[in-house]
């Protein structure tokens, strides 16, 4: 385990040296609680290029547990330099996170998945009738983590998993994951699926790629909150790892980062020749096809479930910070401006490396800093 940790690892600094590398890979986290500093170092950072502007107050954020660590590398490195500026970012899931942000609670939220329709709806309120904008900061691969004694490398297609988190299939000697794994000693253990039993950009990201590439065998609309019957639920990613690695013949899926202690990961098999391993570098081929199907300053993306690439790892998520265009609470704006122009500065993306993150790609990032600049 240790050696695959150390590869884990040595991946996912090669990736962070791809120019122009997208991806997400949170250190662990217990998705509770406030943030106000914690994760890297805020030495890593130069704290001389943070312009403060003149903000002073509290910021309230709330929503995905995936960018939590990101959060408190940003927030150590901000508030060293901001010193008149509290940030306490609550990690309660995307669907929380952007309830909370519609109810006029928070400053911004985070979420693994840009506004719905619905929710954008519902934003113009907290925002005095102005629209609100998606703002992606960093992405990355979703990891199915297993539990099964003996099988360190497992092989699963996106039909496979479809019908393992459908409860079609129920033990792990079944004929269709003896295919895939023909060199594996399978045991007849029964299958214990686990999925988010709060609303969540991931769940929503995960099925997603099941519709897109299973559709015959996924048939449920999708969205942030879990819609197939049966299986086993816990909260955050945190508590989705947490029980993969306490139960045996546990699958679940969960931000990469969160399999770093000691969780095996299933390799994906898609139409390219090798089946895929869950790294930043591969997330990255797949991600950087994404494209922008925002309108104006909105910059949501449109994920590619499909890469064609060898070694593209087509499970993913890209990570969003939600706020107002325009209409924002004039007590905060000042602070919320000034943190979200550090973060998306090319020294706080930077920043993210010391959190095992990737800085978003320069044509996007670009974009995002143009809108930031332009907030009210």
């Amino acid at each position: 385990m240790k050696l695959q940790r150390m590869n884990r690892r040595a991946l996912t600094l090669g990736a962070l040296a791809v120019s122009g590398a997208l991806a997400l890979t949170a250190c662990g986290s217990d998705d509770t609680g406030n943030t106000n500093g914690g994760g890297s170092s805020a030495s890593a950072s130069n704290t001389g290029a943070i312009k403060c502007d003149g903000a002073k107050g509290q910021i309230q954020a709330s929503g995905s547990s995936a960018q939590k660590n990101a959060i408190d590398a940003w927030v150590k490195a901000y508030t060293a330099a901001c010193k008149d500026v509290q940030i306490n970012y609550n990690p309660t899931g995307s669907g929380a996170g952007v309830t909370a942000f519609t109810q006029g609670q928070t400053a911004f939220a985070g979420s693994d998945s840009a506004l719905k329709p619905e929710d954008a709806a519902a934003a113009k309120k907290a925002c005095a009738g102005n629209a609100a904008v998606d703002l992606p900061m960093v992405g990355g691969p979703i990891a199915l983590g297993y539990n099964v004694d003996g099988v360190d490398n497992l092989v699963l297609d996106s039909a496979t998993i479809a019908k393992i988190f459908d409860g079609k299939i129920k033990t792990w000697d079944d004929a269709a994951i003896k295919k895939l794994n023909p060199d594996a000693k399978l045991p007849s253990t029964k299958i214990q699926a686990f999925h988010r039993s709060d609303e969540s950009g991931t769940t929503d990201n995960f099925t997603k790629y099941l519709i897109a590439t299973a559709p015959s065998d996924w048939k449920y609309s999708g969205g942030k909150a879990w819609q197939a019957k049966g299986g086993q639920s816990a909260q955050g990613s945190s508590g989705l790892a947490q029980q993969v690695k306490q139960t045996p013949g546990a699958i679940s899926y969960f931000e990469l980062s969160y399999a770093a202690d000691g969780i095996n990961t299933v390799d994906l098999k898609t139409d390219a020749a090798t089946p895929v391993k869950a790294t930043v570098e591969n997330a990255t081929k797949a991600i950087s096809t994404a494209k922008v199907v925002g309108t104006g300053n909105d910059l949501a993306l449109e994920l590619n479930y499909k890469p064609t690439a060898e070694g593209a790892y087509p499970l993913t998520l890209v990570t969003y910070e939600i706020l107002c265009e325009k209409g924002n609470k004039a007590d905060t704006l000042a602070a919320t401006k000034s943190f979200l122009t550090y973060i998306a500065s090319e020294d706080g993306q930077n920043q993210l490396t010391a959190a095992q993150y990737a800085p978003i790609p320069a044509e996007i990032i670009t974009k995002v800093r143009s809108t930031i600049s332009n907030l009210g």
